[in-house]
């Protein structure tokens, strides 16, 4: 590929056209005939790299200051510049998909998922960008990442262009839209699910996390968005694409009522364009309905019939580590659930307090070296709606368990509700198992989907799944 070609439609010097090999903004990865984007992190700035990245053999060094290199070429924005030279590597494959972003707090996981089932039952082929994993057709490639890089979501695309995918649902973040990680993404359909407490630490305040999730509304056709959230509503009347309101409070374009709570689901029925139906959802709580209604509105948004998306949508038996059940072949329930937050905490829990014969019973921690302010709020929120609460570790990573969880009580405390700490969070989850009784939910917050606990800087093995079966097993020894 020539520089030029490379470098098209981006603002830049002059520089001399060459054909180049490849891209990056990693100088431990320059190879000769590369070109170096220099980008400022929080922690190291690429501008620093620059020079050493020439002596490696790279044609050019793309800067956002004059660094006195002869293959330096300026340009505004090197965030920009990067995510628009990915789309030009790959052939900006993603003008040839149609595309769905999915942003808020809480509930993007799901979302997805549910599209794509949904457009998959439809006939189409469905590329899926994703916490959990990213997914061609049926074809499953792991993540670690709720949106990739710029380079890897092009090749993402340009992938998905080549097995036949028509259609890119994706969880779009707040990071990746500060970041401008998404390039020139056009979205046909954009969704908003909700907004709370989460990522203070990098956004600072609610405002700021507003508005980086609010960039998604500016690069779409049309927007389904939900009214019951106070940031949904402000983002209704502030943006200027169509909007599709979905609600379980008011009148709106689709509207949930006449809900249902069970254990293991919910039921309701619903209102669009004046027609009304029944939807019986195979995972538990509003939230569930509110995604569901998003999942619903996006569909009929693309064109899908209603049976088609109810039948589908009934199908879904459930997404990994969201309000998931454990088998346990007990008298007891245990629930896995991402809930990680103060919010989604009180949203999971809330939806299941009346569904419980016996005791609800939460199990959590919180994450270390992030957001430190949301500790005791997670355990205020689960006090408030638990009978019993297991206060232990999620991914400590390089701070000290038990400092984590001395800033966690005084929110459990504020409440009187009976608790236990205990650290280890395998051990914690024995204990739950041993001293659960007939009619109980356990609730196991926080890891969802994950299979590991980052302790340190390395990540060990851990799947709940594995720990509860594990424990069911000393159960029956015991007996």
């Amino acid at each position: 590929m020539k520089l030029s070609e490379l470098m098209q439609n981006i603002e830049a010097s002059s520089f001399t056209d060459r054909e180049i090999d490849g891209m990056t903004s990693d100088s431990r990865k320059v190879k000769p005939g590369d070109v170096f984007v220099c980008i400022a992190g929080a922690a190291m700035d690429g501008h620093d790299f620059a020079a050493s990245a020439l002596e490696k053999g790279a044609a050019a060094v793309v800067c956002e200051r004059d660094l006195g290199l002869d293959a330096q070429i300026l340009t505004p924005d090197t965030h920009q510049a990067y995510s628009r030279m990915a789309a030009n590597l790959y052939g900006n494959p993603s003008k040839k998909l149609r595309l769905i972003g999915v942003t808020g707090t809480k509930g993007k996981t799901t979302v997805t998922s549910l599209i794509k089932a949904v457009l998959t039952a439809a006939g189409k082929k469905v590329g899926l960008i994703g916490t959990i994993q990213n997914e061609i057709g049926s074809r499953v490639i792991p993540t670690d990442k709720t949106t990739p890089d710029a380079i890897e979501l092009e090749a993402l695309y340009a992938q998905m262009v080549e097995e036949g995918c028509e259609y890119c649902v994706m969880e779009v973040s707040s990071h990746a839209l500060d970041q401008n990680r998404i390039g020139d993404s056009h979205y046909e359909v954009a969704v908003f699910t909700n907004l709370s407490h989460e990522h203070l630490d990098y956004h600072k305040d609610m405002e700021q996390y507003y508005q980086a999730k609010k960039k998604l509304f500016a690069i779409c056709d049309s927007a389904v968005i939900n009214l019951d959230d106070s940031y949904g509503k402000r983002l209704a009347g502030e943006v200027s694409c169509p909007v599709l309101g979905f609600s379980m409070k008011e009148d709106a374009d689709l509207t949930a009522f006449d809900v249902q709570h069970r254990p293991d689901g919910v039921s309701f029925r619903y209102r669009y364009q004046e027609v009304e139906s029944h939807l019986s959802f195979a995972m538990p709580g509003d939230f569930s309905v509110r995604n569901a209604l998003a999942a619903m509105g996006v569909c009929l948004e693309m064109g899908v019939c209603m049976n088609t998306v109810k039948l589908a949508l009934q199908a879904v038996s459930g997404v990994r580590g969201r309000n998931e059940i454990i088998p346990t072949g007990r008298d007891f329930t245990v629930i896995c659930d991402y809930a990680h937050s103060p919010d989604s905490i009180e949203n999971i829990l809330s939806s299941l307090r009346e569904t419980v014969s016996g005791r609800l019973v939460s199990l959590f921690g919180c994450g270390g070296d992030r957001d430190r302010t949301k500790r005791p709020l997670m355990g205020e929120a689960a006090a408030k709606w638990s009978d019993y609460v297991y206060v232990t570790s999620d991914n400590p990573r390089t701070e000290d368990p038990n400092a984590i969880i001395a800033e966690i009580l005084p929110g459990v405390e504020n409440h009187g509700t009976p608790y236990e700490v205990i650290p280890n969070r395998r051990e914690a989850i024995f204990r739950a198992i041993q001293q659960a009784k007939p009619g109980d939910t356990i609730v196991l917050c926080g890891k969802g989907h994950e299979d590991y606990q980052i302790i340190g800087h390395e990540k060990h093995h851990f799947d709940e799944r594995e720990v509860v079966a594990e424990a069911l097993k000393t159960l029956d020894a015991a007996n």
